[in-house]
């Protein structure tokens, strides 16, 4: 039942950024679509006792390769889907937890969660960076070969 949960408000989460960030009507199922995906990879290998910052970093693969596959599909900008995709993997509480420390004066705490939130910020990036550039050297080498003219 929990799983269900997660994927409900996973998609409600990021058809709702969708909304937010005006994205086509038309794209606003699979911007959910996207981001319930990445949230649901995060959300089993962490049930199996993955750390959460590799599993953030295989939530952020897989909304960029479903990004780049509805943005030739749709035929729309691929920002529209990872923006709104990625939105459920954004540590927002946590960061929250760290300001809220700080503020508190409870410095130990406040580093720990500042540290975390920018390991999940990081795995953020560095999955959607891996796979657009993975995308970029499957397309140079599977694409058409110019001839060179001497």
């Amino acid at each position: 039942m929990a799983i269900i949960a997660q994927l409900v408000t996973s998609f409600i989460s990021s058809a709702g950024f969708g909304i937010l960030f005006n994205a086509p009507r038309k794209v606003l199922p699979q911007c959910g679509f996207v981001g319930m995906a990445g949230w649901i990879v995060y959300y089993v290998l962490v049930q199996y006792d993955m750390d959460t910052v590799p599993a953030t970093i295989f939530g952020a693969m897989l909304v960029a390769v479903l990004s780049q596959i509805c943005a030739k599909v749709y035929k729309t900008p691929i920002i529209v889907f990872n923006v709104s995709g990625i939105i459920p993997l954004v540590p927002g509480g946590m960061a929250y937890e760290a300001m809220r420390s700080f503020v508190q004066n409870d410095y130990l705490n406040a580093v720990q969660y500042s540290a975390k939130v920018m390991l999940l910020a990081g795995g953020i990036a560095i999955g959607l960076m891996f796979s657009e550039v993975l995308n970029q050297i499957i397309r140079k080498t599977t694409g058409k070969k110019t001839r060179t003219q001497l």
